[in-house]
């Protein structure tokens, strides 16, 4: 499978410059390509190809003297903006037709010089290395300084040059791992486990195991008022008020790093330690429409399930999600007796059947477990409770997954 390694850069001032040529002159041609498709659309003419749009748009662009500029970068870039440009339209005509998965892919807009997010890309004829002190050597650009946090394992096919909305500079390659390498690497275990997450503790495990909520976004709150307040009383197009705004892209980056570093060490930690995993396919979209939106979007449960995801696939694990309409808070995890809706402020309850007290994230990740196939009693047959009668208020029959998930 292919993976994105990242790395920070650091670019001298003449390379911060350079690079900000070359996303310029990106842009520009993205921006040109995507106007060419919208004249022909105007005038119920083909869409141009991609051959066609490269010697229009970049060939004979930088003959002209308001496109000579365009001569200044790597002409890599400037075809891989044709080719970004050509798979968004891609998308967004699969998108209309229902062949593509996921949310509606809107119309490929115009990209601005103010866009948070700016990259381009070299491939591997742009002529790019590494240098022996570990440099990236970029054409027309120089040997930029890289902050290396771990190596390769394997030679990139692309690298990715990406400016954030808090002015930090990294790199991104796509590498091609060895399934029998990653195989090596987590140590074989036949323990499994249910996941139940939620917002008092991020993750409630089967075996009884409470993690914390780290709350990132909650505890950055107070700096990031200051920081928002101090950016709403500077002068639009001042120069102080652009300070002002890196300011709260660096706090807002801040807490998203910190996130993002407690979902990865979570998540390899359960996959090195379980051969199965358990979750429930929560709706997160719908759930931050609620009143807590704020603590769901947070706790950002579907980047860690994300995670979950492409790790398990990458180390053989096996990774399982239930349906969000299973019960597993109203289902007791001993008789399998469905004892109804409760609210959310009923963090313990009594069985009605059995008499057995349940702490609620626990009992949830119990069922979770079950519910996946990966329960098993102690002569190793799968333990499933019983028929569970559906709610008056659930409708529709909602069945279970067949297969594993871990796409």
């Amino acid at each position: 499978m292919q993976l994105r390694y990242a790395f920070r850069l650091y670019p001298t001032r003449g390379q911060q410059a350079a690079l900000g040529r070359a996303f310029g002159c990106a842009r520009v041609v993205y921006n040109d390509a995507v106007r060419a498709r919208r004249e022909a659309d105007a005038q119920d003419l083909p869409c141009p190809k991609l051959g066609l749009l490269s010697r229009l748009l970049i060939t004979e662009a930088k003959r002209r003297p308001e496109r000579a500029w365009l001569g200044e970068v790597s002409a890599v870039v400037l075809q891989q903006a044709l080719r970004d440009c050509e798979r968004a339209y891609t998308s967004f005509f699969a998108s209309l037709k229902g062949e593509r998965m996921g949310a509606r892919v809107g119309e490929p807009r115009m990209k601005s010089r103010k866009d948070a997010r700016q990259s381009i890309r070299f491939t591997a004829n742009a002529r790019w290395s590494i240098t022996a002190c570990g440099k990236l050597n970029l054409p027309k650009i120089g040997a930029v300084k890289v902050k290396w946090s771990r190596a390769l394992p394997a030679v990139p096919s692309s690298v990715t040059v990406i400016k954030d909305a808090a002015g930090r500079y990294f790199t991104s390659f796509v590498i091609d791992t060895d399934p029998a390498v990653d195989a090596t690497r987590m140590t074989d275990t036949d323990q499994t486990v249910g996941i139940d997450l939620g917002l008092t503790h991020f993750a409630v495990l089967s075996d009884g195991t409470k993690i914390d909520s780290s709350r990132f976004l909650r505890r950055a709150e107070k700096k990031l008022k200051k920081a928002q307040r101090e950016l709403a009383r500077k002068q639009k197009g001042s120069k102080n008020r652009a300070k002002a705004r890196l300011k709260v892209a660096r706090a807002h980056a801040k807490v998203a790093d910190a996130r993002r570093d407690f979902h990865h060490q979570l998540s390899t930690k359960l996959i090195s330690e379980n051969q199965g995993i358990a979750v429930e396919d929560l709706a997160v979209k719908g759930l931050a429409r609620t009143k807590p939106a704020k603590s769901v979007h947070d706790a950002g449960w579907a980047q860690f399930l994300s995670m979950l995801e492409y790790k398990a696939q990458r180390y053989g694990r096996t990774l399982v999600k239930i349906g969000r309409f299973e019960p597993t808070s109203q289902t007791c995890s001993t008789c399998g007796a469905v004892d109804g809706p409760k609210p959310l402020n009923v963090r313990d309850w009594t069985c009605t059947a059995c008499g057995t007290v349940h702490d609620r994230d626990h009992n949830a990740a119990i069922n979770v477990k079950t519910a996946a196939g990966l329960a098993v009693s102690a002569c190793g047959a799968p333990v499933r409770p019983g028929a569970i009668p559906a709610q008056r208020e659930e409708t529709g029959s909602h069945g279970l997954p067949t297969g594993n998930r871990t796409a």
